[in-house]
């Protein structure tokens, strides 16, 4: 399971941490849904979140690992519940194309893409990593895109430019 973590700042976003939850093996499948559950818990704690995204979840051919995956899924957002944060579920494809402009991109071009947003080098080991990153991301342009909805709506060009002078661009 990956994790990311962004900050809004004034002028955009910023990278807080980002990482995979390692499951091994051997655990029990509740022992398994029990470490989801704190590892959420303490990342919503620790860096004192706001909000929740995840991604939903999208129907496979192995029933079985859609029936772990919603389980997983599950347990995550019941700690962001206990938690009080709002919840919001984005589609893959959705995500895809809030980073990169294309929902079928691959992995390593949502990766590029978030490299270019966030501002950083290094290619993480896990790519669920990233997958989780690019959710939070997703989240911000989406809810940067429904305040921007809700407090600017216009009446024509004329009540537009004279909400955004610096729009107007005088000809000689």
């Amino acid at each position: 399971m990956g994790f990311g973590l962004i900050e809004v700042k004034q002028k955009g976003i910023e990278l807080i941490d980002m990482g995979v939850l390692k499951l091994s093996q051997g655990n029990d499948a509740y022992e398994k849904l029990e470490k989801i559950h704190n590892k959420v818990a303490e990342l919503i704690k620790k860096y004192k979140a706001n909000d929740f995204a995840i991604e939903a979840p999208f129907f496979g051919k192995n029933v079985q690992s859609m029936l772990k995956l919603g389980r997983a899924q599950g347990v995550a957002i019941a700690a962001a519940m206990q938690a009080g944060l709002p919840i919001c579920e984005y589609a893959p494809k959705k995500i895809k194309q809030s980073i990169t402009g294309n929902g079928n991109a691959g992995k390593d071009q949502v990766m590029k893409m978030l490299q270019q947003i966030l501002s950083f080098k290094e290619n993480p080991k896990h790519m669920d990593a990233t997958d989780a990153l690019a959710v939070a991301v997703c989240h911000y342009f989406q809810q940067g895109s429904i305040i921007q909805s809700k407090s600017s709506k216009m009446n024509g060009w004329k009540d537009f430019l004279s909400k955004n002078p610096d729009r107007l661009k005088k000809s000689i």
